[in-house]
Formats: C-alpha cells, sequence, structure tokens
C-alpha cells in the first residue's frame, strides 16, 4: 500500500509540471492569432511562409498570415494578414519576408513608411520584396558575383602573340 501512495504522489507531481510547462510554453511563445483588420501585399516568391505565420513590426507580433494564393492574371503572390487595430500602417510601407535564423521559420515583416495617411482594412502594401533565398546566396558565393564571369585583374600582363 505504501508503495502505491508514493507512485500516485510521484505521477501527480509529473503532471502538474508538465501541466505548468505547457502553460509557460503557451503564454510566451505568442502563438495566438491575431484579430483585426485585413491587408493584403503582392510577392514574387514567398518561400517558406505558410498560413498562420507571424507578421511583425521591429520584431512585435502585430498580426498573422490569413491566405496566400496565386493571381492569375499577374502570376504573382497574394498574401493576405490580419493586423491588429491599434496598429495603423502607413500607405508607404514596406512588406518583407525574413527568416527567424539561418534555417529558422519565415514570417512577414513589415517596415512602416512616414507618409500621414493609412492603409484602410481591405487595402494593400504597394511595396513588397520577396525572401531572399539561401540556395541562391551560396550560387552565387560558389560561382561569383558576375554569374561565372572571371574577374579582370588590373596589372595582368598579357603575353605577346607568335
Amino acid at each position: 500500500m505504501k508503495r502505491n501512495a508514493v507512485e500516485t504522489v510521484m505521477g501527480a507531481v509529473v503532471l502538474v509540471v508538465a501541466a505548468v510547462f505547457l502553460f509557460f510554453a503557451y503564454t510566451t511563445s505568442q502563438v495566438r492569432a491575431v484579430s483585426g483588420y485585413e491587408v493584403s501585399a503582392n510577392f514574387d516568391r514567398v518561400e517558406g511562409l505558410r498560413d498562420g505565420g507571424d507578421v511583425r513590426i521591429s520584431g512585435i507580433k502585430v498580426g498573422s498570415i490569413i491566405s496566400q494564393t496565386l493571381d492569375p492574371k499577374d502570376y504573382v503572390a497574394v498574401v493576405r494578414m490580419s493586423i491588429d487595430p491599434a496598429v495603423k500602417l502607413p500607405v508607404d510601407s514596406v512588406a518583407t519576408i525574413a527568416s527567424s535564423g539561418l534555417l529558422g521559420d519565415k514570417y512577414l515583416s513589415i517596415v512602416p513608411g512616414a507618409e500621414d495617411e493609412f492603409i484602410k482594412p481591405g487595402g494593400k502594401i504597394v511595396h513588397s520584396t520577396p525572401p531572399i533565398s539561401l540556395e541562391s546566396l551560396i550560387g552565387q558565393f560558389i560561382y561569383g558575383t558576375q554569374g561565372g564571369q572571371q574577374s579582370k585583374q588590373p596589372n595582368a600582363q598579357v603575353p605577346p602573340a607568335k
């Protein structure tokens, strides 16, 4: 009997610790969806971006990505997002796709502009930049920045023709 009581108490302690850990992880991870007004932005590529991902300004979560669709006319990716109503975006804001680390999760970063006029609900962020592809950066490093062209040396001697 004494052994069963000790095992029961230890099991209860493990469950309480697990519950505290889950509560702490949920409150610090900012996984909550942000409800607010809807804004869209067009991108050439949205590699690694996912629905439900973060929309951040200065690293602070201010919204969530609602959906990603392909515009059949222009063949660009249209990203719809929900922005916190307390955050007003100037019309000259810039949307970029950034990464949390070298191989981290992608999120949408907004750099607010300086205009006095704000984007209305259902409006569009006009200025956007696609994500930087790690594969293309490695390719540029391996093959050179000029697409494989050799660099000219300023003091190279040309041998005389025979």
